[in-house]
């Protein structure tokens, strides 16, 4: 009989057990390097901020922004996601651009407004903040060169266009450099219990944005229309005796110590607004850019066809058009229009000067990145 050959018994080796300190270790290397490297980019940051002004050019360049974090994003073959990256390099860049100068950017306050968040979203954290009482003081801080850029809300996807915007820019020698996209998630803030809200504290544009909600859950509530969502929350810590509660943010019922009864009450889930970054310059192209324009037509028949045809011959899109009173000559409107393209491009030069062939007025707003990260 043939010998049979018993099985081996033994245990197979076991991989070593994961040691947490020696993970750690790694980790305080890794971020060793990290700062090392963030150093010696302080340092050449710091001489492309020499070079700037010795030639006279625009600190912040929101192009090379753009196009540093598309690369970076494209780069990237971790488990990083998109998101993470913009607002991991939003803060390496904004602390580059506080190291370049001392650069103040002008906002419609107060302190924790859907704009103060706005403006963080694309400035970061490190450089200084100016909040201002109304529309027209962020343009003037940044026009008497009291703040470097200023940045102000142009449009809600609920409720449309923000028509003090639209009007100061016609007086206005400045450009929209940038533009940011937010997402606007409302809530209801307040220090006393829900059953005991009588009164409700917003902007006009959050009532706008929550109108379903607001009158299904508080159709007989007053509604009380103030100057700002953080403006609404201090009202509601010191008015909750009287019933008082706010629309507004999480940022803002934090600031004022009120409970966040209830989260994303705005009638659309992808409620955003669009914000502009104004400056005294507007952007080389990137390839991807959106152009403004206002202009006004002659008081003749057919002028508006004729002059909205000016696009489509040279094939332009319009993303945005808006008419506003002139208020300089009754019944006299101003159009404000975005359109796909740099009024470099071509085609975009070619159409604004047909389009001014129709026109009493054209004035070029800006042309920008396409991009609200």
């Amino acid at each position: 009989m043939a010998n049979r050959t018993t099985p081996s018994l033994k245990p197979e080796p076991q991989a070593s057990p994961v040691n947490l300190d020696d993970i750690r270790r790694q980790i305080d290397t890794i971020d060793q390097n990290l700062l090392d490297q963030l150093s010696r980019r302080a340092d050449l940051v710091h001489e492309v901020g020499i070079v700037k002004k010795r030639d006279g050019l625009q600190i912040y360049a929101p192009e090379r922004e753009e196009a540093l974090l598309r690369r970076l994003i494209e780069m990237n073959r971790g488990r990083l996601p998109e998101k993470s990256i913009r607002a991991i390099f939003r803060e390496i860049m904004s602390a580059a651009l506080a190291l370049e100068d001392d650069l103040k950017i002008a906002y419609l306050g107060p302190e924790g407004t859907w704009t103060h968040q706005a403006a963080i979203k694309k400035f970061g954290h490190s450089v200084n903040y100016a909040p201002q009482p109304n529309f027209s003081d962020v343009f003037d801080q940044v026009t008497r060169r009291l703040a470097d850029y200023g940045v102000v809300p142009i449009e809600n996807s609920t409720e449309g266009a923000v028509s003090h915007t639209l009007d100061l820019f016609v007086d206005s020698p400045l450009f929209i450099c940038a533009q940011i996209l937010l997402r606007i998630e409302n809530g209801l803030m307040a220090a006393i219990p829900r059953d005991q809200i009588k009164i409700l504290y917003s902007h006009p544009q959050v009532f706008g944005q929550c109108r379903s909600w607001i009158l299904k859950n508080y159709p007989e509530a007053e509604l009380v229309e103030v100057s700002s969502t953080t403006k609404a929350a201090q009202i509601a810590r010191d008015q909750a005796a009287h019933g008082a509660a706010a629309l507004g943010g999480p940022l803002a019922a934090e600031m004022y110590g009120l409970a966040l009864l209830e989260e994303c009450i705005q009638d659309r889930a992808t409620n955003t607004t669009r914000f502009l970054v104004i400056g005294e310059k507007t952007c080389p192209p990137t390839g991807h850019d959106r152009t403004s324009i206002l202009f006004a037509i002659h008081d003749r028949p057919g002028s508006l066809v004729k002059a909205l045809q000016a696009f489509d011959h040279c094939h332009i899109n319009m993303s945005k058009i808006e008419s506003r009173p002139s208020k300089r000559k009754d019944w006299e409107y101003i159009f404000y229009v975005d359109l796909a393209g740099h009024c470099e491009d071509p085609k975009v030069a070619e159409a604004l000067e047909e389009l001014g062939l129709h026109c009493s007025m054209v004035k070029l707003l800006g042309s920008y990145p396409d991009s609200g990260e």
